[in-house]
């Protein structure tokens, strides 16, 4: 059999197929996904589940002039390999490759960027007004799903949209991680005449000819009445100003393109609920959607998946696995602890406290903006809640934390996973700034573990009165691998550093797991004779002054070290600090992220490339002693 997706290198390439050779185009689009992302891991489950919806939008819409916007922007792999990147998708999420997200500088075809969730129906509408002012025939779909019409974004975008009446399709990707499923024949049905243009123009004749009045708004009445006897749903979006259409099944990629041929003829706001299954067309994916959402390497025939963990090295743990035995443990003897978690419970441990103590435990969705709100509540009600949220993902609660914890004096205990750099999902998911956006903050503390033990004494001493809300982050992988990890609780002073090293030649202060990476380029130092002062800040907020007072009497040579942005973060601190200082005779010399965005790679070659690796410190040592 003809393989068609060699054939396609654009959507004008798809347009020329007949229509009942897509759904072999479908099944060959779904094999390459599958295959490629065993061999280069990526998001395999999302973008299974929207195979057919990607066909159909690119079968009748024309990109880029009309613009296809995609929400949870890991549903769009398809999308990426039918505009023009099947044969670089080798690449995707590689250092120097493609971005695993839509991109606008990557292609015309990514009309906007979407690495986080519920953004699409906001950025559609300003797409839709754009055409608007200018008179233009473009049209504009936003595809959201795969859970983001959780996120309170959504709804405001819907809200402008249907008050705006703006001309565009909003796609609701319904894959069962948001919105319970309606289906039968009777919807199908139902579907044909709302989307036909003999029903529309009947429609508009129809109320033309009853004008306004009581008969008009019995009728209406009725009519609404009926359809939501069937269509449970439509009374979420058409109180809003917005045409609800479906639900349609998102695998017959036929229906879909008729569909979307009759919708794309009617004006206004209005919505179609497509019906998918995440996963799609790979069993295993299909049977474990969690695991399948992003699973790492995997046997494709098999559907095994396939350890990078060389087997004669000890498993180390993962600091977010830490987080949650951690948490586990203390909200044993703590009655007043709470966890909080905005759909990530598997993805930041907190499942293992779900398990035993469900009723103590509150996963709120995508929804970061309310998970900070819900956990000030809650501490303004006298419980104590470990709110954990992924670094870059806290950047959508910024004024929730100020105006709701901070500006109240309320304890919250914000643990941040994946802080610093993540690796292959790039510049959207790097936690790299939340050093800094909370290092401004009046009366908050922010502190980094540089190990296991540290993170474990970090959310064992929280709970004290000496600390007020507090920022615990780590990084995204595993610690130093100590075996012995669950050591009893140690209270750790806050705003306390410890030294590490102790050399004469220049100090080295760093802050969190850097610094993991910082003791091994000291150690390097002092096989070639220079003795480096290393100290684990362990806080940037209250730092500990007593540490910064020595060493800028001390040493002339000072490296901080952070896997943060380093205007705000240590580095900033640590300068400042310096400049102010009377006796100050140090000149500082900042390793961390520099002043731009960094993208995909691992997370070994994008340490690299910010100057920061272990060889890139000691380089930076060895530079540095042979100064002045």
């Amino acid at each position: 059999m003809d393989n068609l997706l060699e054939r396609i290198d654009s959507p004008e390439d798809l347009k020329k197929l007949n229509i009942n050779q897509l759904p072999q185009l479908c099944a060959e689009l779904r094999q390459f996904i599958t295959e490629s992302c065993s061999r280069n891991p990526g998001h395999l489950g999302a973008s299974l589940g929207a195979v057919e919806l990607t066909v159909a939008l690119h079968y009748v819409y024309d990109a880029p002039k009309d613009k296809i916007i995609w929400d949870v922007g890991h549903q769009a792999y398809a999308h990426k390999i039918l505009t023009g990147r099947r044969k670089s998708f080798s690449k995707n999420r590689c250092y120097k490759g493609l971005s695993g997200f839509p991109k606008i500088t990557e292609s015309p075809y990514d009309t906007f960027g979407t690495g986080h969730s519920s953004t699409s129906i906001s950025a559609a509408l300003g797409f839709a007004t754009a055409a608007e002012l200018r008179k233009s025939n473009e049209k504009t779909v936003a595809v959201i799903g795969d859970g983001s019409m959780t996120a309170g974004l959504a709804y405001e975008g819907l809200n402008n949209a249907g008050g705006r009446l703006a001309d565009m399709l909003i796609v609701l990707n319904d894959n069962k991680m948001a919105i319970e499923p309606n289906v039968g024949g009777l919807h199908n049905s139902l579907l044909k005449l709302t989307t036909s243009r003999r029903y529309n123009k009947l429609k508009v004749k129809t109320w033309t000819a009853l004008g306004s009045g009581a008969l008009r708004d019995t009728v209406q009445r009725m009519v609404q009445a009926g359809k939501r006897l069937v269509v449970r749903h439509s009374t979420l979006f058409q109180p809003l100003g917005i045409r609800y259409f479906g639900p349609v099944d998102g695998h017959d990629v036929v229906q879909l393109v008729n569909t979307f041929n009759r919708l794309k003829k009617l004006k206004g706001p209005r919505l179609l609920h497509i019906l998918t299954i995440k996963g799609k067309g790979y069993a295993p994916a299909e049977l474990d959607q969690p695991t399948w959402h992003a699973p790492g390497l995997f046997d494709a025939q098999t559907g095994n998946r396939i350890s990078d963990q060389d087997p004669e090295i000890p498993r180390k743990i993962r600091f977010q696995d830490v987080f949650g035995h951690t948490l586990l443990e203390l909200a044993r003897s703590n009655p007043d602890i709470v966890g909080i978690t905005p759909a990530m419970p598997s993805g930041c441990s907190m499942n293992i406290m779900m398990a035993e103590m469900p009723e103590r435990c509150f996963d709120v969705g995508i929804a970061e903006q309310h998970a900070v709100t819900f956990s000030a509540g809650l501490a303004a009600a006298g419980f104590l809640p470990y709110c954990n949220i992924y670094s870059s993902f806290m950047q959508r609660a910024y004024d929730s934390v100020i105006h709701d914890v901070a500006v109240q004096k309320l304890k919250v205990i914000f643990c941040l996973d994946r802080g610093g750099l993540v690796g292959e999902d790039g510049a959207t998911h790097h936690g790299v700034f939340d050093l800094a956006y909370f290092n401004c903050i009046p009366e908050m503390f922010v502190a980094a573990p540089m190990d296991e033990v540290e993170l474990r004494n970090m959310l064992y001493s929280a709970q004290d009165k000496k600390y007020k809300t507090t920022s615990i982050r780590y990084p995204r992988g595993t610690g130093v691998g100590m075996k012995d990890w669950r050591r009893p609780f140690q209270f750790m002073e806050p705003g306390k550093a410890r030294l590490l090293h102790e050399g004469i030649d220049m100090a080295l202060l760093s802050l969190g797991a850097a610094g993991i990476m910082g003791a091994q380029a000291v150690a390097r130092a002092a096989e070639q004779g220079i003795a480096v002062q290393h100290y684990d800040m362990r806080f940037l907020k209250p730092v500990d002054r007593d540490v910064l007072d020595y060493v800028a009497r001390t040493f002339k040579k000072v490296i901080t070290l952070e896997d943060g942005c380093l205007i705000g973060g240590l580095n900033s601190t640590v300068s400042t600090y310096m400049a102010n200082h009377p006796g100050a005779i140090s000149k500082v010399t900042g390793l961390g992220v520099p002043d731009r965005f960094i993208e995909q790679g691992k997370t070994r070659q994008l340490y690299r490339e910010c100057g920061y690796d272990t060889d890139s410190i000691t380089e930076a040592i060895l530079t540095l002693a042979q100064t002045f």
